[in-house]
């Protein structure tokens, strides 16, 4: 499929422009005059819109306006009524005394109605916009009336001066700059019918990740690559094949549940590709997923990231680029870095070198018990092979050779060559285990501690290094100076004038000396250069909820893509009709693979790819993920949060609620139960709540009784966020409540909306340490069913795998368990295996069966999860496992064992 005649197709399939809002009030939203548009007075009204902001803090749901149209006026043929603003910008509440200040959270934008460009950047760029000394400057009223005009809407009148209006004109449109306070809920996208026209007539699109994505581009093969990328943050063997995958393919799929570590994968493959002299654009589904991304890679060490859209640190990056352009990091500096890090590479590697001599030592001395018993026999018949002076590495080179070798190693040995193998083997253990004997056995915690230490002074080493190379002096040149300077101009400016001045840009340049950008998917194709190609990878995050249509644009700006998402999560919702999607692929000779009402842009990329999965699990206690690890991902999740600690937590609580009834799309009973549920939160002390439920109208009363019972100040001490589950996909919080909404006998429509896996899967994994489920179901069967049971308690653990296999394990885990202590066999964790945990602390009783460097990682993935563990090698207590309870009994009695949970 060519890429422009994707783009044609997906053109003919977009909304050709965004829906119009005329009444920001419609539905008693909120309004609220200021007097002072930088403060609000701490009175009911002003409350209930604080209480809203925080009970919806995601999604940046408050406005405020600058200049209004007010009254009615004839729209398409039809009076309506208008409250609407022509110009507005997201904002927050800060109390302050008993007042609110109001802080600017996003861009100064004008109202979508004005469809041309151009004049909204002129509009957009009046001097003092945003202001208060604006609402009374001369040209104001001259402002007001050239943007109604241009919105389609002339006011009858124009008011001077900024006093608010009593009451809503009924009988004429009149046009005021005053400031006022508003709830923008559900903002839709603008259109991209003629943007995807033109991108559609674009040259160089057969290079981009667009045409990787549709099967058009050149695609990479796979490397044969087999060094482990080294990253400032601590990855898992799958984030690190991501890492590798991204360097070499042109298209790279990630997907996986819930907690996974996906949003660190994406932040090591975007410092890893800067390091490498490369450009990232990450784009998002969602404002909050931008400004999540981008704290995160706040905490390593690695170039500042441009937060391009409505993002609220982006003000900060723009004061650091007018403060004071770098000089640029010298060669010297680099080539000092560059030796940094392969001094703490080789640092980490003579620690695993000396690590892995311990392990093989420990496995060739536990072979001894099959030659022991032939040891007399074997000394007798090859005296010299078991002298001590007698090299058996020389002799195993000369094994290895040609046929002049047999004369010298009869000399060597006085044995038959083909007994040699045996005998060597036999003689290794032997010398093994009496060094072990002699040394006291193996006890690897101070080899552990200085793996620990080397690995952190290596993460130091390459997070500096990444740094000074994203402001190397190679990178800004005159050029990436001036576009920078320019850059710093444009993040102060408003959307429409951003736009305009971010094409104007030189962008090679611009993206050489900033090489790393984050922002929605909106915000690319409002704000970046339409330039095929101009980013060497792109990152869509939250792929499986992003269309076809946003996506196309973004993957034409990079000529390579890592497409990231869990297609068992909430996905898109299309408004297109079967029968246009039908007509528009046969119209342009296209597969069903461009379906926009059935594909999103991770279907499409999966087509393209094979997938990564990311399995290993790390934010929740095995009671909240359990279900959702069985039923939707059929039991493919490793949870690195099993803990003997962390499995018996109950971490789901049920509040049956009998008697219920729905009246209006409201289960009345279930909102008043929830409501006594945050209160017992709240008595409690606990914070971090989210109240979640899949029905709009049962949210909507939700937050209608939150707002009323509560005050603000206990909404923000409890951190409560409320809303349907749509509107929590990529949130989470501490302590969920979940409202099902549904009672017995409900209408099937109602019961499969609930029960729909996607939505269901996300409903049940927003908590992080507790869910409350508030229902008023007696019984029935299916999903829900099967999850209220579920919620009855955790699982017992997987049964222990029989240690016959292990006597050494064996016979200790018995001499541990009469000595008192809780002890459990072969524990499962992740993909791993802990030979014994007793009380909580991990034993590690021999070296891995697959081999040394699977030993050192599962040793630093359990340390990362919290583990405390001791290694308890049979050799310390030359394999008596009674000596080894008496001195490890001590040692339990004195750790601080477990997990965080």
């Amino acid at each position: 499929m060519e890429p422009s005649r994707v783009l044609a197709a997906l053109a003919d399939l977009a909304p050709a422009g965004r829906e119009r809002t005329l009444d920001v009030a419609k539905g008693d939203q909120p309004l609220v005059w200021l007097d002072d548009p930088d403060r609000a007075p701490k009175q009911r009204a002003v409350d209930r819109l604080a209480a809203l902001d925080l009970l919806h803090r995601d999604e940046r749901i408050l406005r405020r306006g600058w200049a209004w149209l007010l009254g009615v006026a004839e729209v398409d043929g039809t009076v309506r009524k208008l409250r609407l603003p022509l110009v507005a910008e997201p904002i927050r509440l800060e109390r302050v005394g008993r007042a609110y200040r109001i802080v600017p959270a996003g861009d100064l934008e004008l109202t979508p109605l004005v469809t041309d460009r151009d004049l909204a950047a002129v509009l957009e760029a009046a001097p003092g916009l945003g202001t208060a000394a604006w609402l009374d400057t001369t040209g104001t009223v001259a402002w007001v009336a050239t943007a109604a005009e241009a919105a389609g809407l002339k006011p009858d009148r124009i008011a001077k001066g900024a006093t608010p209006i009593a009451g809503l004109p009924t009988s004429e449109l009149l046009g005021q700059a005053i400031a006022g306070l508003f709830v923008a809920r559900d903002v839709s996208s603008a259109g991209l019918r003629d943007t995807l026209r033109a991108w559609a007539a674009r040259t160089g699109l057969e290079q981009t990740a667009l045409a990787a994505v549709y099967g058009t581009g050149q695609h990479h093969e796979r490397s044969a690559e087999t060094d482990d990328p080294v990253s400032p943050l601590p990855l898992n063997p799958a984030q690190r094949e991501v890492v590798r995958r991204t360097r070499h393919e042109q298209v790279v799929v990630v997907s996986g549940p819930p907690g996974n570590g996906k949003s660190h994968a994406v932040v090591a493959a975007a410092l890893d590709t800067v390091y490498r002299g490369g450009s990232v654009l990450v784009a998002t589904q969602s404002a909050h997923a931008a400004e999540v991304l981008g704290e995160l890679l706040g905490r390593y060490p690695g170039p500042e990231p441009v937060l391009f859209g409505n993002a609220e640190r982006r003000d900060r990056f723009a004061v650091t680029l007018t403060a004071g352009l770098p000089g640029g990091t010298t060669t010297r500096q680099l080539h000092a870095d560059e030796a940094a890090v392969a001094a703490a590479r080789t640092a980490v590697a003579a620690v695993t070198a000396g690590l892995g001599a311990a392990l093989d030592l420990e496995r060739t001395a536990a072979s001894l018990r099959t030659w022991e018993p032939l040891l007399a026999g074997l000394r007798a018949e090859a005296p010299r092979v078991f002298a001590a002076g007698f090299d058996v590495e020389l002799a195993r080179r000369l094994l290895r050779r040609g046929l002049l070798r047999r004369w010298r190693l009869r000399r060597m040995t006085g044995a038959d060559e083909a007994r040699l193998p045996a005998l060597l083997d036999a003689v290794e253990a032997d010398r093994a285990a009496a060094t072990l004997a002699v040394n006291g056995g193996t006890d690897l915690g101070p080899a552990w501690a200085a793996l620990a230490r080397a690995d952190a002074d290596l993460a130091t080493a390459i997070g500096t290094a990444m740094r000074h190379a994203a402001v190397s002096a190679r990178r800004w040149d005159g050029g990436a100076r001036r576009s920078t300077a320019a850059l710093a101009a444009a993040l102060r400016a408003g959307r429409n004038r951003r736009r305009e001045a971010l094409a104007a840009l030189d962008g090679p340049a611009l993206v050489g000396a900033l090489p790393l950008w984050i922002g929605t998917v909106t915000d690319v194709e409002d704000l970046l250069p339409p330039t095929p190609g101009l980013f060497d990878l792109v990152i869509l995050d939250e792929a499986a909820h992003i269309d076809q249509i946003r996506a196309a644009p973004v993957l034409a700006r990079a000529r390579r893509a890592l497409v990231v998402g869990d297609p068992n999560q909430l996905r898109f919702v299309s408004f297109v009709a079967d029968v246009d999607v039908a007509a528009t692929l046969a119209r342009h000779d296209l597969t069903d693979r461009v379906d926009v009402r059935r594909s999103s842009a991770f279907d499409v990329a999966v087509g393209a790819a094979p997938v990564t999965w990311l399995g290993a699990h790390y934010r929740c206690a095995p009671h909240l993920i359990d279900f959702s690890a069985r039923r939707f991902y059929a039991g493919r999740l490793a949870l690195m949060t099993r803990h003997p600690h962390t499995e018996r937590i109950d971490a789901i609580d049920v509040v049956h609620v009998p008697g219920a009834a729905v009246a209006d799309g409201v289960n009345r009973a279930e909102v008043d139960a929830v409501l006594r549920t945050v209160r017992e939160l709240s008595a409690a002390g606990v914070t971090g709540v989210g109240v979640v439920t899949p029905f709009r109208a049962q949210a909507d009363a939700i937050e209608s009784a939150l707002l009323q019972e509560l005050p603000v100040e206990e909404i923000e001490r409890l951190g409560l966020r409320s809303g349907t589950v749509h509107a929590f996909q990529g949130s989470e919080a501490a302590t969920v409540v979940v409202s099902l909404g549904l009672v017995d006998g409900d209408s099937p429509a109602r019961q499969r909306f609930v029960a729909d896996p996607n939505l269901f899967n996300v409903m049940v994994t927003r908590a992080r340490d507790r869910l409350v489920v508030v229902t008023s179901l007696t019984g029935g069967a299916g999903l829900v069913a099967d999850y209220l049971a579920h919620a009855e308690g955790p699982r017992a653990s997987p049964a222990d795998p029989d240690p016959a296999a292990v006597p050494f394990v064996r016979r200790l885990a018995a001499e541990l368990t009469t000595a008192g202590h809780d002890v459990r066999v072969g524990y499962p964790v992740g993909d791993w295996r802990v030979d014994l945990v007793a009380d909580g602390v991990g034993l590690i009783c021999g070296p891995h069966p697959d081999g040394n460097a699977a030993h050192i990682e599962r040793q630093r993935a359990l340390l990362r999860a919290g583990w405390t563990l001791r290694d308890a090698f049979a050799s310390r207590w030359a394999g008596d496992p009674v000596r080894a309870a008496l001195d490890l009994s001590g040692d339990l009695a004195g750790a601080l064992p477990g997990i965080s949970g």
